[in-house]
């Protein structure tokens, strides 16, 4: 069993921190900047709009909670059950850069059509991930009721 795919899962929760703080800061210096009226805050729609100039960072962190569940329910499964081996952790590394690079044109404001290439590939990676884990389960019980048969 290896440790080693925890690195690539502090280095995805590294990104979702920066995440945060770029958010809480762009904020900041908007509110700072732009002093809300209380109608700009009065509602979830109202704080929305007021916020827009500096949604990136939030539309990202929210999207860094969606597919990355996934990832982070896979990481102490591969652990329990010992099937965290290299190629599971080369595609931890792949899915975490390709989430990196999804976040860096998401917050650059950078083309929709690239993000969204990335972010599928990155969805392709944890799937080969969760299927490779689900076919070393599945031999795992099979493989026992074959040596009772030998």
């Amino acid at each position: 069993m290896s440790t080693a795919i925890l690195w690539p899962t502090f280095a995805l929760v590294l990104l979702i921190f920066i995440v945060l703080v770029m958010l809480a800061t762009q904020r900041f210096l908007y509110v700072r900047a732009h002093p809300p009226r209380a109608e700009n805050i009065a509602t979830f729609t109202a704080a929305k709009a007021y916020f827009e100039p500096v949604e990136p960072p939030a539309n990202n962190l929210a999207n860094l909670f969606e597919m990355p569940v996934l990832y982070f329910a896979l990481v102490p499964l591969l652990l329990l059950f010992r099937h965290a081996g290299h190629f599971e952790v080369l595609l931890a590394w792949i899915y975490v850069a390709l989430r990196l690079v999804h976040s860096l044109i998401h917050i650059g404001r950078g083309k929709v059509t690239a993000r969204f290439l990335v972010y599928l590939a990155s969805c392709l990676v944890l799937a080969v991930m969760w299927v490779g884990f689900a076919v070393q389960m599945a031999s795992a019980s099979i493989a026992p009721a074959n040596q009772g048969a030998l």
